[in-house]
């Protein structure tokens, strides 16, 4: 069974571009993410819509709140049949905990993955919230808590995949938004009109050889005029890494 490590973003306010957009990919290439704006707006329909044609999907709801109500949350989530579900790793270990127990027994069982750090904040980010740690520190510390509650992975910059590769092991899932093609507009620049809200980003091979997972990539799929070719770009990019 292949094992896509492209997870294409889609972050659209509503089901119409988001369905067409599906239809101009391959399952065989990509996983498809659906995070809140989308869920909100669309709920479960387009998450079955998605999979009946055929792609696999991570349900991109960062649930964090007291552990029994994010352990349902994820129970849910998991009847649903999406592939990789998220936590807030800043719940603590108890929330943690419950998450992955909730889906014990589940008929098909996502992945459970944590949220460290967001790739948007900076240092001044966390001074700012009383943290007086590094980014990188900060998502070693969440990661680890995370892999030792029980977790599949995290979600963090491909610039602290090597850390994280190095102190949670080879078959923890490092799962990194912030990844730009060489040729794509780095962090400061506009892409496609928009200003690019990752402060810490890696292009996809240098981020597969830092020890990523999987690569989630927005904007230079979905706003490319051939969305399947980049994709195919993209995967050319980092074959034998796949």
């Amino acid at each position: 069974m292949s094992d896509p490590k492209i997870i294409i973003a889609l972050d659209y306010p509503e089901a119409r571009p988001a369905l067409a957009l599906a239809d101009r990919l391959e399952p065989s290439l990509c996983r498809l993410k659906v995070g809140k704006e989308l869920f909100t707006a669309t709920g479960p329909a387009l998450l079955e819509q998605l999979m009946q044609r055929g792609f696999e999907v991570f349900l991109d709801l960062k649930f964090h709140d007291i552990p029994n109500t994010t352990a349902q949350a994820c129970k849910a989530a998991a009847s649903l049949g999406v592939w990789m579900v998220n936590v807030h790793a800043l719940g603590g270990r108890r929330m943690m905990e419950a998450a992955v127990d909730a889906m014990v027994g589940s008929t098909q069982r996502p992945k459970l993955i944590a949220v460290t750090v967001l790739t948007s904040m900076a240092q001044e980010d966390l001074s700012e919230l009383g943290i007086n740690a590094t980014p990188a520190e900060m998502v070693l510390r969440l990661a680890v808590l995370a892999r030792d509650s029980g977790l599949d992975g995290v979600v963090c910059s491909a610039q602290e995949a090597a850390l994280l590769r190095s102190h949670c092991g080879n078959n923890f899932c490092l799962v990194t938004p912030g990844i730009r093609p060489a040729q794509a507009s780095l962090a400061g620049k506009l892409l496609a009109g928009h200003p690019d809200d990752q402060s810490r980003v890696m292009t996809p091979l240098a981020a597969l050889q830092a020890g990523a997972s999987y690569l989630v990539i927005g904007r230079p799929i979905t706003q490319a005029s051939d969305p399947l070719r980049a994709l195919h770009e993209i995967s050319q990019q980092i074959k034998g890494m796949a």
